[in-house]
């Protein structure tokens, strides 16, 4: 290899690994991988106002297309801002990298301006966490970090003192590749024989699953339509599972509806396909279990597996489809029935009319103007039960901040939807709680061209946590918002901005914001209705 500057080979592996954008904000630990950044095409910097949103922008990335999401901050206070994204990436099991400066090598430990001790502070939410010691060993530790984090499925951090990359190096010897391979993971042939014998025996056997269903939703339906099962959905992997198939009774828990709650109750097996749903309440008392996941870890951690099935989901089910003795479909009818009359209920509130607008209203008109393959990036609060109980996807992709459930994550969600997708319908739909949280980053929808629809449910308070004090017997407190006009924000940044305070006006704006070709925020003055009177 011929001399150049560290940080050249640092964009050239970026670039194998098919890594085509970074968020960031420029600074002064890391300028001089700006200045290589800057000679490159092939790789889009997108600079973002907060680095928050940057890395939760690149775990939304990497949730929506299973490739490698990229972030970038300096040191110090940049650094302390990726935090809460990349624990969204740790929780959600996606990988990202975090490419983070440090001050200059010869500084580092001598308590320097913008000094902190990073390798500490990322201990925990790293599944790789290095400091580059010499600019030789940048390329390789680079690879290193970006294998580690599609194998252990979360955020690698590499710490880069900036002097590093403007360090002329010959990489002559490679270490390494930007290559990673994919294991494929079977389950044992006894393990598959002894499920076959708790399925076959089951008389009213539930599937309940996850997003571990990628790439066998097929094998999956198909399985469940043989056993004659009802479907249950974790939430995470909505549009996963298509809302509107025949067995599927909606999800289950806090989030959930009252079928897939009443035939989790009445299952005599329990099959967890892809999926290790925490929330035990939920699950039935005693009844055995089939739990399929590709991590052997997280087999039997939240209910006590019967079976454990170590595999990628796909293999199991078509075993599982070619060996299983045909079933009855009584439980599965009745399971319908309730299922039907719940859709019954769900479409007479949104059909409701009513003066003032109500959440059900806005996902009815949602759903209207929702095109098929959209990405829908759904904000955490009250707006994500709303959207849980009434919105139907079917082949579109949702992105949420599922485990760790960080407000403000709609709106990075959205951008790195567009960038991904930009041929594509993108919607986020958010409480105005999550979005005044990280608003000003809509700016960057704006500098970049990304027409996004962000639909704002704003009912001027924090209302999940009004409910949840409710609910401990204590009285609300401090969960009012101040009032901000976002359609002034949206237009003051750039973008246009409707405001919709009934269903007249949100159907005029979302059919105006759906024809036009720029980011647009809809700020819709939603009625305050507890959820649990629906």
């Amino acid at each position: 290899m011929f001399d150049k500057k560290a940080g050249a080979y640092v964009t050239d592996l970026l670039k194998e690994w098919k890594a085509d954008h970074i968020y960031g904000m420029p600074g002064d630990s890391i300028n001089e991988f700006m200045e290589e950044l800057r000679k490159e095409d092939d790789i889009r910097f997108i600079q973002i106002r907060h680095e928050e949103t940057g890395a939760l922008a690149a775990a939304a990335h990497a949730k929506l297309t299973g490739k490698i999401g990229v972030c970038m901050s300096i040191a110090g206070p940049g650094a302390v801002h990726l935090q809460n994204g990349l624990y969204d990436a740790k929780k959600d099991k996606v990988p990202v990298l975090a490419i983070v400066g440090q001050v200059s090598s010869d500084l580092v430990g001598t308590d320097n301006f913008q000094e902190l001790k990073l390798e500490s502070m990322f201990e925990q939410v790293a599944v790789y966490n290095r400091r580059v010691q010499t600019a030789e060993q940048l390329p390789d530790m680079l690879n290193q970090a970006i294998r580690t984090a599609y194998a252990e499925n979360g955020p690698a951090i590499l710490i880069v003192s900036d002097d590093l990359f403007s360090t002329k190096i010959k990489y002559e010897k490679p270490m390494t590749s930007a290559l990673y391979s994919q294991p494929n993971i079977r389950a044992a042939a006894e393990d598959l024989e002894k499920a076959a014998d708790l399925i076959n025996s089951a008389k009213k056997p539930v599937i309940l699953a996850g997003k571990g269903a990628k790439g066998a939703v097929a094998e999956l339906l198909m399985f469940a339509e043989e056993i004659k099962a009802p479907l249950i959905a974790s939430f995470p992997s909505k549009g996963l599972i298509p809302d509107e198939h025949p067995n599927h009774m909606g999800h289950l828990g806090q989030l959930g509806t009252e079928p897939a709650k009443e035939v989790m109750k009445e299952a005599d097996l329990l099959i967890l396909a892809g999926t290790a749903y925490p929330y035990r309440d939920y699950l039935p008392n005693d009844a055995p279990a089939i739990q399929i996941d590709i991590d052997p870890a997280v087999i039997g951690k939240y209910y006590p597996a019967t079976i454990g099935i170590a595999s990628e989901l796909e293999p199991v089910m078509a075993w599982f489809i070619d060996n299983i003795k045909p079933k009855s479909d009584d439980f599965l009818k009745k399971s319908q029935e309730k299922r039907d009359k719940w859709d019954e209920k769900l479409g007479q509130e949104m059909a409701k009319e009513t003066e003032q607008l109500q959440p059900q209203h806005v996902m009815a008109e949602v759903q209207r103007i929702l095109a098929p393959g959209a990405v829908v990036s759904l904000d955490v609060g009250s707006v994500t039960l709303w959207s849980a109980r009434y919105l139907k996807l079917t082949d579109q992709k949702m992105i949420v901040s599922a485990w760790i459930a960080t407000m403000g994550c709609g709106l990075p969600g959205a951008i790195a939807g567009k960038l991904a997708y930009p041929d594509k319908q993108v919607i986020a739909l958010i409480g105005d709680g999550g979005f005044s949280m990280g608003m000003q980053d809509f700016v960057t929808a704006v500098k970049y061209d990304l027409p996004i629809i962000i639909v704002i449910l704003n009912n001027q308070k924090i209302q999940l946590i009004e409910t949840e004090q409710k609910e401990m017997g204590n009285k609300p407190t401090n969960i009012e918002l101040a009032n901000i006009d976002f359609a002034m924000i949206a237009e003051a940044c750039g973008g246009i901005g409707y405001t919709a305070k009934n269903r007249h006006e949100l159907k005029e704006a979302l059919d105006m914001a759906k024809a036009g070709n720029k980011a647009a925020v809809i700020d819709a003055y939603v009625e305050d209705i507890d959820f649990e009177t629906m």
